[in-house]
């Protein structure tokens, strides 16, 4: 396996450690919950840097986060057709963030309160993790994809 995108899935995967994203969660944590966030982190990642000249890399990195999220399901122990149904509920979920936040700068605060909410729903203090997304956001707009491909990037 071709692992030159291993940075990028790597910092991604801090980001989604980061303990004081889960403060707000009524209970403990679990896979899916880490992977919700993981993916709305790499959503944000996919909007900053999505350009024509990034195109074919972007796509490189997609498939590469998604072979990585489908072994980690292996390694849970989810048989072969329960992956396939894990995979497709997740790459569905991926797009439907993708397609929420495309226009992420040009919606207002209650409304990208709201958008958060689809998503992270168990989580109370969804201000808190409106901040979050918003500094993330900036982060990333500040840096270029060459950092995070090189593995440059502090998370």
């Amino acid at each position: 396996m071709n692992e030159k995108y291993l940075y990028v899935y790597n910092n991604l995967i801090n980001y989604t450690r980061n303990k004081d994203l889960y403060i707000n969660l009524n209970r403990k944590d679990n896979f899916s919950d880490r992977l919700t966030l993981f993916l709305l982190h790499f959503s944000f990642f996919l909007k900053n840097y999505k350009n024509d000249k990034n195109k074919s890399l972007l796509q490189e990195i997609y498939d590469f986060n998604f072979r990585q999220l489908e072994l980690s399901i292996r390694e849970i122990g989810y048989g072969d057709q329960s992956i396939n149904k894990k995979m497709k509920d997740y790459v569905n979920l991926f797009h439907s963030m993708v397609s929420e936040i495309h226009f992420w700068e040009d919606l207002s605060k209650s409304d990208k309160l709201k958008k958060i909410q689809i998503f992270l729903s168990d989580f109370e203090n969804s201000e808190y993790l409106l901040n979050y997304f918003e500094n993330f956001n900036n982060d990333l707009s500040k840096k270029t994809l060459n950092s995070y491909i090189k593995g440059v990037s502090k998370s």
